[in-house]
């Protein structure tokens, strides 16, 4: 399942989740807006310190298929599909 690590008031987690949406795709938001040691958990694995965060399965880094745009350059590649699968 697609784990996506949001905050609140951040428009690209917006994005990022209403592509999946449109995809017919399940996920799992997990809001760090007010958790700032689950954010740096996810620090910790990624190496990113921004949100959206997105995962293809188990929060590891080599899951992590990055942050909204590098997620919808795939879309739009037609490769995001194929990689999620």
């Amino acid at each position: 399942m697609i784990q996506i690590f949001t905050k609140d008031y951040c428009p690209y987690c917006v994005l990022a989740k209403e592509l999946f949406i449109s995809l017919w795709v399940d996920y799992q938001e997990i809001d760090v807006t007010n958790d700032s040691a689950k954010l740096m958990e996810i620090v910790q694995i990624s190496g990113m310190r921004t949100v959206p965060q997105i995962f293809n399965g188990e929060i590891k880094s080599e899951n992590l298929l990055w942050g909204y745009s590098d997620v919808k350059t795939l879309h739009d590649q037609w490769k995001l599909i194929e990689l999620i699968k």
